[in-house]
């Protein structure tokens, strides 16, 4: 093991970073060797440490990246959508629906169509439903215990903002593909640099910052000249950032020996 670097991280995020030593993450700590165990113990910070460590060290007082408030709310979009209110950052109209009997309760509220989501677990555009009518509401209702109900906002595009530290790192449009009202990259969605508009940047790095999320992509979309936060990745891709050309691996690298994370 080459004891030059001095920066530890679990999870393979900076597997390729020339300056990091990745350990990989094992629930039974036991199982990592004396020397691994006292590397991760003696660090000043531990650079992801999974969701199963980052309450642990955030205990313990160790400093880690990202912080244990981005971590908390990976793949929750309940969670997320209650701290958006609660900070009162703008977000689609939404509501939780537990009981057994829903799709009345669904039906009081939202009128077609509308969006259900899988609140918990899902990426990539997955389990993200358009709802037209009865019948689409009885097949999403199928789907999960738990609906995450949204209103339909018309648009053909979204804005992802991908904050690092406590800046924005990149940002880009992601266009819908034609017949598709999921706008996600791995979907078929364009990416494109153009004109992004400041006020969706500031809403982004505003809400990073106020909900204590310093590794992510905001999804952002306009409305009828209103800006709205769609939902927080913290597990998003680097499509965005291969096609503009940036390096993720040698940028992660330059802000760790700089100290920015």
């Amino acid at each position: 093991m080459n004891h030059s670097k001095n920066v530890i991280a679990l999870e393979s995020r900076l597997k390729h970073c020339s300056n990091v030593i990745t350990l990989g993450v094992r629930p039974n700590f036991s199982d990592y060797s004396k020397e691994e165990a006292s590397l991760i113990i003696n660090a000043k910070r531990v650079y992801y440490p999974s969701t199963f460590y980052a309450d642990m060290f955030d205990a313990m007082g160790k400093s880690i990246f990202p912080s244990v408030h981005t971590y908390r709310f990976v793949q929750d979009k309940i969670k997320q959508t209650a701290l958006f209110k609660l900070l009162n950052v703008p977000h689609p109209a939404t509501r939780i629906f537990y009981a057994k009997s829903k799709r009345d309760k669904i039906l009081s509220c939202f009128s077609f169509p509308f969006i259900g989501k899988i609140p918990r677990g899902s990426a990539l555009g997955r389990g993200v439903c358009l709802i037209h009518n009865p019948e689409e509401l009885e097949q999403y209702c199928c789907l999960t215990k738990v609906a995450y109900v949204q209103e339909y906002l018309p648009i053909d595009r979204d804005i992802r903002v991908v904050i690092i530290g406590d800046r924005i790192a990149h940002a880009y449009w992601r266009i819908n593909p034609p017949g598709e009202f999921r706008c996600n990259v791995g979907l078929g969605g364009e990416i494109s640099f153009e004109q992004i508009p400041a006020k969706a940047l500031s809403l982004a790095l505003d809400t990073a910052r106020r909900c204590g999320w310093n590794d992510v992509g905001i999804d952002i979309c306009e409305c009828k000249n209103r800006y709205y936060v769609l939902e927080a990745n913290m597990k998003y891709g680097k499509a965005g950032f291969t096609k503009a050309g940036i390096d993720y691996n040698r940028m992660m690298e330059v802000m760790i020996r700089n100290g920015e994370i």
